[in-house]
């Protein structure tokens, strides 16, 4: 089965297209959301850079380093801290519970006041949600690690052993089991600091101020959970970070998340943390609104892809189906249509190539049908040429074979003469026949060289009629002149043919005592020469046949008048060899023959 351009550029770009799309919908259905990830995760690694190398140019400026990870939030939704070298926040230490020891074994002890941060037990929202005014003045009991730069708590119970608050990640590296009451003895030490126990009462509870810039940290649960997390793996466990960036997995709630933990040099010298959380649930949302979003775009492009593909299948059709259609026309030999040339391509250079070769075909076909006619009509020409040689030969041959057998068998031997006389005027008029038949060849040859000279028209023309003057006087014929004095360049000898040729016609078929008017006149550069003769008309549809060889206006006065009927075709020839205008048209009261040449330089 037979099928066309158009369906097939149309099937072949719809399923290109839809290909691509379903490429495009596995590519991010799949993949997008590792390359989501991956993108973020990298863009954050380069960004953590920028941090590290801006918080070591701040010095230790707090409130610099403060406003550095608020911008850092804001900028790229991922909360970030500075820890100390024991996992502490370094530079946030305004939410903690100053504690007093009730049994001090020192006069320094007596005085000393414990600030103990409260990150490690509860969030600043739990803190604000709990009244912790009422652990003042109570007597409590703090679980902690104390380090070289600050106490740690662990857990805050009373003394029945309820615990009141606990940092979960330090218990479960502390003490054995998840308990959620303090029982039996911890151990005695971490993997680098003495575990302790104080006894006292809280003196104070120290909240930030809303709108400080640590209230960023101290409200993100979540953030501090795994900050704490941190820390307990370096006090509990021999984890030691690398000097390069650390990246960690976590979930929670079915929401991944990305821990970073990039160690940097303060400038005391000591290994300081930058600790950044960032979520990865937009990254979820994103991929999850893709696919909810792709069940109607995939739609809407499919419908998008068939009305482009028809409408390009079209487009690129178009042009090769009109080459098809007037290629078709060329091979039944019609070339009247051509193909617009609009685009600048291939399709354009191959509608142009066409165009030139119809251009060329039609040319050389019409040449050939014009030489086929020509040839047609040469045939034609040659076949009426026969006919009346035959018909001009045949009459002189029959006169003088009568002539002959009258004189073979004695009879009218007195009129030997007469006979003798009719058979020489019979041989000249074939002799002039073959003459005027040779000359009429000699120019339709195409070969013939007509030489040209500078004549006086007016004195040609004079001389003609003057030797005419016998024939115009047997028929009392009237001749008028009305001569210019003028030079042509023309052949003399072949001009004054084709003049006494028009004369010798308007004797022919001028009835007698009529008039013949011959006139010569300038107009511009050209002479016109006229010879008009009255009292006959050729009819109207004959006209442009006067010039054919024997062409027989009167067939019955011709021959009397010794006419072979070859005339006017010799002077039509000649007048084409000298590339004159020529013609002939009725008259009010007679036919006029004319023709026009060169004026002489």
């Amino acid at each position: 089965m037979r099928i066309g351009i158009v369906p097939k550029l149309f099937l072949l770009t719809a399923a290109l297209c839809t290909l691509i799309l379903a490429a495009i919908y596995i590519g991010q259905t799949i993949f997008f959301k590792d390359y989501y990830a991956n993108r973020k995760v990298n863009d954050l690694k380069t960004k953590l850079e920028v941090f590290k190398k801006a918080y070591q140019e701040s010095a230790g400026n707090a409130h610099a380093i403060q406003s550095l990870e608020q911008e850092f939030y804001r900028n790229n939704n991922t909360s970030i801290t500075i820890l100390d070298h024991d996992g502490n926040l370094k530079y946030e230490n305004d939410f903690y519970l100053e504690f007093k020891l009730l049994k001090p074994t020192s006069e320094e002890e007596e005085k000393l006041r414990y600030q103990v941060p409260l990150y490690h037990l509860i969030s600043m929202d739990d803190a604000a949600a709990n009244d912790l005014s009422t652990l003042r003045q109570a007597g409590l009991f703090f679980t902690g690690i104390k380090s070289s730069t600050a106490f740690t708590p662990i857990s805050l119970h009373r003394q029945s052993g309820e615990i009141l608050y606990s940092n979960q990640a330090f218990m479960r590296q502390a003490f054995d089991g998840d308990r959620l009451k303090y029982q039996g003895k911890p151990k005695l030490q971490s993997d680098k600091w003495p575990i302790i126990e104080l006894f006292g009462t809280v003196t104070d509870v120290h909240l930030p101020k809303e709108g400080n810039a640590s209230e960023l940290i101290y409200s993100n649960k979540l953030f501090l959970e795994q900050v704490n997390a941190f820390q307990a793996k370096l006090l509990f466990s021999d984890f030691q970070p690398t000097n390069s960036l650390l990246i960690q997995d976590y979930e929670q709630n079915n929401v991944k998340y990305k821990l970073f933990t990039l160690p940097v040099q303060s400038d005391s010298g000591s290994i300081n943390y930058l600790f950044a959380m960032t979520s990865l649930q937009p990254v979820d949302e994103a991929v999850q609104m893709v696919k909810d979003y792709y069940v109607y775009i995939v739609l809407f492009v499919f419908v998008l892809i068939l009305i482009a593909s028809l409408y390009y299948s079209l487009q690129l059709a178009r042009p090769l189906l009109r080459i098809n259609q007037t290629t078709q026309k060329m091979a039944n030999l019609d070339f009247s249509e051509s193909i617009p040339v609009r685009a600048k391509d291939e399709i354009g250079d191959l509608s142009s190539n066409i165009n030139q070769l119809s251009a060329k075909l039609h040319t050389y076909i019409s040449k050939l049908q014009e030489d086929i006619e020509k040839e047609k009509q040469l045939e034609s020409t040659r076949k009426e040429f026969i006919s009346g040689v035959s018909h001009e030969l045949k009459t002189p041959l029959s006169v003088m074979k009568s002539c002959i057998s009258i004189l073979k068998d004695g009879v009218a031997a007195h009129k030997k003469e007469h006979y003798f006389a009719a058979m020489e005027q019979e041989v000249d008029r074939m002799d002039l026949l073959i003459v005027d038949m040779l000359e009429l060849a000699k120019y339709e040859s195409g070969t013939y060289n007509m030489p040209m000279d500078t004549f006086r028209l007016d004195k040609a023309i004079e001389h003609i009629c003057s030797g005419l003057m016998h024939e115009l006087g047997a028929k009392q014929l009237r001749l008028r002149l009305q001569l210019a004095m003028a030079e042509a360049c023309a052949n003399q000898h072949r001009i004054e043919q084709v003049i006494t040729n028009f004369m010798t016609n308007a004797i022919r078929y001028t009835p007698e005592q009529h008039e013949i008017i011959v006139t010569e006149t300038e107009k511009g550069e050209r002479i016109i020469v006229c010879v008009e003769n009255k009292g006959a008309h050729i009819p109207e549809d004959q006209i442009a046949k006067v010039w054919d060889r024997f062409y027989r206006g009167d067939r019955s006065r011709q021959r009397a008048d010794g006419g072979t009927g070859l005339g006017l075709a010799i002077s039509k020839n000649i007048l084409e060899l000298h590339g004159a205008e020529y013609g002939a048209y009725n008259t009010e009261d007679g036919v006029a023959f004319y023709f026009c040449l060169n004026k002489g330089r």
